[in-house]
């Protein structure tokens, strides 16, 4: 059988394996590929202008490449139709030539027939193709193992080093695994802490949100400091009960960037447990609030209220609005979730809290809309 010479096959995939950090077979995938459009390249200039026009899609789509590793080429095959008369000589073959090397072959088979070009025919337009198309091959090789080894990870949080920054984002590395390099994910505007100080080599925990699929400039994972499911995770790590099942997080609501300069980030965590003994609030918080300490030190100062979950919505609502102290909670409409809390007067303004945010995260907490009245302005109401 033919073949085009590629001398030094066996350096050139060890070395682009190494420097890219992808299999042998990744690499060699990619060559195939890149080698079949270089030949594709090579046929349609020998078709002529005006038939390369008219071929369509699939119509090299039984020609295949081999690699030859040990005579350091590649080879190309057709599979042909053996019939009478050859109309379209890339997928016919006449009867009389196969018969040649084959004489139990009939009208109709279809044969596997070599049609590796000349070492001199594979001219330099063919071969800038075969390289262009090979880089193009190994990003997307890349890519995808990016793909299939994070996608795994969405939702969980990675840790993280500043790169660069590009716009408004910044672009960080997380390490990938399998020994490859760093990856670059990015974390949006959107996605930032104001508290955050993102100079260059410092280091994060960030949320994986997302892994982008396809082909797309720009790094590939989007990563966030704002995400609720990064305090989630930062609980667990520092709350064993958390990882043991003893407590469980029922819900959270995060206002990671107040629209407002002047207004802390603030997060509300309910917690339960079902064991009579562990006091999951006391337990989060840590003893003299070691535990939760350490995660508002993470997220650089955030305010966090952990409260206790409860079944009964009055509770739970009135336990939300923490520290606010509550007189009365009013399941106004259950079926619409609506509800009316009275706190004493001098308890308001805790219980609104600034710009509203505090009965803001309490109502996105519960699910309940909370309308708060003052002590005093109820009694009157009750009165008339």
């Amino acid at each position: 059988m033919s073949i085009v010479k590629l001398s030094g096959l066996q350096a050139l995939i060890s070395e682009i394996s190494q420097t890219h950090n992808l299999p042998r077979t990744s690499v060699e995938e990619a060559l195939r590929e890149a080698l079949f459009k270089g030949y594709e390249r090579f046929r349609r200039s020998k078709l002529g202008e005006k038939a390369h026009s008219m071929l369509p899609p699939e119509y090299f789509d039984n020609f295949r490449v081999e690699l030859d590793l040990e005579e350091e080429g590649f080879r190309v095959l057709a599979l042909k139709m053996v019939t009478d008369s050859v109309e379209d000589p890339d997928h016919q073959i006449a009867l009389a030539e196969v018969q040649e090397f084959n004489e139990e072959v009939q009208l109709g088979n279809e044969v596997l027939v070599d049609v590796t070009p000349e070492q001199k025919d594979f001219g330099r337009m063919a071969a800038m193709q075969t390289k262009q198309v090979l880089q193009q091959k190994l990003k997307e090789q890349q890519r995808a193992i990016i793909q299939a080894e994070f996608t795994e990870l969405e939702g969980t949080v990675l840790s993280a080093k500043v790169l660069r920054f590009e716009g408004q984002s910044v672009i960080m590395t997380v390490q990938s695994a399998y020994g490859r390099p760093e990856v670059e994910a990015e974390l949006p505007r959107g996605e930032q802490l104001s508290s955050d100080n993102y100079r260059a080599n410092a280091t994060f925990k960030v949320y994986l949100k997302r892994v982008k699929e396809g082909v797309h400039r720009g790094a590939q994972l989007i990563v966030s400091r704002a995400d609720a499911g990064l305090v989630v995770y930062l609980f667990a790590n520092e709350v064993p009960e958390i990882e043991e099942g003893i407590i469980r997080i029922v819900a959270i609501s995060r206002e990671a960037n107040p629209s407002k300069p002047d207004i802390t980030a603030r997060t509300k965590i309910a917690v339960d447990t079902l064991e009579r003994d562990v006091d999951p609030v006391g337990a989060c918080i840590g003893a003299r609030g070691s535990r939760i300490q350490a995660v508002v030190n993470e997220l650089k100062g955030e305010k966090i209220d952990v409260i206790r979950w409860s079944p009964d919505p009055a509770t739970y609502i009135a336990n939300a609005l923490s520290p606010a102290k509550i007189d009365i909670v009013e399941l106004i409409d259950p079926d619409e979730k609506q509800s009316l809390v009275v706190v004493p007067d001098n308890h308001f303004s805790l219980a609104i809290g600034k710009d509203g945010q505090n009965v803001r995260l309490a109502a996105r907490l519960t699910g309940w809309k909370i309308d708060i009245k003052k002590k005093s302005d109820y009694l009157n109401e009750e009165a008339e």
